[in-house]
Parts: C-alpha cells; structure tokens; sequence
C-alpha cells in the first residue's frame, strides 16, 4: 500500500490533519480522527477502539452464554463467532475504501468507488450478521432449554415487519459500517481546502507587515544618508563664501519644508507620488547648485500627468545624490544631471543621469544604491529593477522600473 495520495499538495494521507479540520474533537478515543478518512492510520485506530468495545460486549455475552448455559465452552465460542462478525461489520466497509483511496485515482471516481466499497461493506457485514445469528442460535438451542415457537405472521403484518427490520438492519449496518465516516469523507476535502485558505491569508498578512518594516527600516537608512551629507556640504560653504552660504540656507529651509512633513508622515514612508519624489529632487539640485556654482546644470523632464502615478518615496533622492558624489563633484568644469520619466508599456521608467566622471570601480555597490534594489524587490518582486549603466562620451545613467500604477483617488 502506497504512503500517501494526491488529492492536493500539503494534503497525505499519513499525516494528521490541522487542527481546524478535525471533526470530531481530538480525545483518546478519537484521535485516530486525526488523519484523513479512509487512510491507513485512520483505519488502524477506529479498528482497534472498536475491537475494543466489541470485545468487552462479546466478552459479556460469552459470560452471559456460559452461564445460562452452564457451558462455557459454549459461551466461549458464542463469543468468539460474536466478536468475529461484528468486527468484520465494522471495518469491511472501510477497510475496501482504504484500499480505493490509495489507488491515485481522479477524486470523481475515487468518491464513487469510496461510496460502492463502503455499500459492498454493508452487504457483507449483512451476510455476516445472518450466519454469526445462525450459529449463535444453534448453539443456544443445543445448550439451552427448548423455547416455544410462535406462530409466524402472515399477510400485510408480516411485510412491515420485514420493512422494518429491514430499514433498521440497513440503518444498523450503514452507521456502524462506516456511514458516518462517509459524511467526514466528502466534506474534509472542504473543510481543509478552507483551512489553508485561512493560513495563506493568514502568512500574506504577516508577510505585509514584515515587508512594512523592512521598508521602514531601509528609509531610515536613506533618510539621514542624504541629510548629513548635505549638512557637511552646507558647512563647508559657509567657511569658504558667506554670502553664497545665505543663499544656500534659504535652499536647505526650502529642501527640509519639502521632505520633512512627508518623513513624519507614516503613511508617506511607504506610499507617494512621482511629484513629490521629483519636488524633492528639484529642491536638493538647487540646493546643490548653490552649493558647487554655475558649472552645475539640472532639468527636470517628466509630463505633468505622470506626477499623480504612484512611485515608491526617497529613491529617485539617492540616485540624484549619487550622480552628484560620483559624477558631478569628481569632474572640473561644467556638469549636466537630467531627471526625466516616461512610461514604457505596463512600466514607468524614471531616469537620473550625469555628463560628469562616469562609473569608475567599485560604484553601484554602496548603501544607497543597495538599498534602493532592496526596497524594489521588497515591493514589487522581479517586477522592478535597478540599472546603473555607464554614457556612451562619459557620464553615467541609473534607471527605475516599476510597474505603472493608477494614480491614488
């Protein structure tokens, strides 16, 4: 016999159900409810707490035989062909679907061919109750004193009484030939169907919440990355021209009034627009141009109806400063960084690329850019990417991709 079916992954036959889709409860004398109906450990506890319970009663009757009787002998075998019959009652039928379950079939045929065994059971368990009755009364009538026949029934009593006892023989056999475990048998499928249901919607909440974190942890990381560095560029100007530093202030003020309020926004840590983010940039490139002089030049070229599309925060901020550490200030002369965004199909493709230095080794390595691969990877899978790519005449060129969203209503 086969360890395990296939009625559905996660789902064998050897192993014990979640506890959501018992039926039943799990006390001592169910666990065997543990498993799926009709498999082997299934099968092998109901066997051994009915033969149990079919022992003590044909233990009782051997007693109550061999005493009336005097005989026990008689009664020891009254109760031997008892406990034979009725174990055999109930396990045939759920013994033959056992054996169907194990043979891999399609469900639609195994649950007819689960039903017929457990209806040939039953016919069985008949024909077993009909000669263990049989021989039970041979021997009573061949230990005991002769009992008065009384006369049979005739006419329209005599077919309800065989309806009844047939009724009630069927009702008998069927219940206690595995009916009932024909009901838990085709809902378990459901019930364990609905069980994972509830433990994926369950694993896709904890994993969102998880997800939120990180985000929230990488932010933190990008965050003060740019801020410091912009307040060392500021103090370093201040030493060398004062006056250029006022002007650079008033730039910083501008640049913080735009990014602060969004940081202290907890739902703007994880959620805003491609306006915001390029108001943001626009601002720390001004701020940078007061900073290193005229030889910086910027343009900002996005159609106004993408500001509204949704686009992760505090990304586009740290290529912008990456192309001003790593492009611009390494490069004497004048130096051009062009911010631009389009939609390329189902994608929104935001560009940040530099006329300066170009890529040398080592850069498209460090926290930031780490970072911003992790947070598209965390939100949108291998749906999103990061390319850093070097400009044909110098310069670099680094490009996000993400899936093009309808805009927030």
């Amino acid at each position: 016999m086969a360890a395990t079916s296939a009625p559905g992954p996660g789902y064998a036959l050897h192993r014990p159900l979640p506890d959501d889709v018992l039926v039943g409860g799990n006390t001592v004398w169910s666990r065997y409810r543990r498993y799926p109906v009709f498999s082997g450990p299934w099968l092998r506890g109901r066997t051994l707490l009915f033969a149990l319970a079919i022992g003590l009663f044909a233990l009782a009757t051997a007693l109550g035989v061999g005493v009336s009787s005097a005989d026990y002998r008689a009664g020891l075998f009254a109760g031997a062909h008892l406990f034979a019959a009725f174990l055999l009652m109930a396990t045939a039928g759920p013994a033959l679907a056992t054996w169907v379950r194990y043979r891999h079939w399609p469900l639609r045929r195994e649950r007819r061919m689960v039903v017929a065994a457990v209806l040939a059971g039953v016919a069985l368990s008949g024909l077993v109750d009909w000669w263990a009755s049989s021989q039970v009364e041979q021997i009573a009538a061949g230990v005991g004193p002769a009992r008065p026949s009384r006369a049979p029934l005739e006419g329209a009593a005599r077919l309800l009484a065989l309806g009844v006892n047939l009724v009630f023989l069927l009702v008998v056999y069927g219940l206690f030939g595995g009916g009932l475990a024909l009901r838990a048998y085709f809902s378990e499928r459901r019930r364990w169907e609905r069980s994972e249901q509830g433990r994926e919607m369950a694993e896709l909440r904890a994993q969102t919440r998880q997800s939120e974190l990180r985000l929230g942890v990488l932010q933190a990381q990008v965050e003060p990355h740019f801020l410091f560095n912009t307040l060392a560029s500021v103090r370093a100007l201040v030493r060398q021209d004062p006056a250029r530093a006022e002007a650079t202030l008033d730039a910083l003020v501008e640049h913080l009034r735009a990014t602060i309020p969004k940081l202290r926004d907890d739902g703007a840590l994880l959620h805003s627009t491609l306006g915001q983010q390029l108001d943001i940039c626009r601002s720390y490139l001004e701020l940078m141009r007061l900073r290193i002089g005229e030889r910086l030049r910027y343009a900002i070229d996005a159609d106004p109806s993408l500001r509204a599309r949704p686009f992760p925060p505090l990304l586009l901020i740290t290529l912008v400063e990456n192309a001003i550490k790593h492009g611009v200030e390494p490069r004497p002369g004048e130096v051009a960084v062009r911010v631009s965004a389009r939609v390329d199909g189902e994608r929104l493709l935001v560009e940040v690329s530099d006329d300066g230095a170009g890529l040398v080794h080592g850069v498209g390595g460090g926290v930031g850019l780490a970072n911003v691969r992790e947070q598209l990877a965390v939100r949108y899978g291998d749906r999103a990417g990061l390319r850093l790519a070097g400009r044909p005449g110098g310069g670099a060129a680094a490009r996000i991709h993400v899936p093009l969203q309808a805009p927030p209503p």
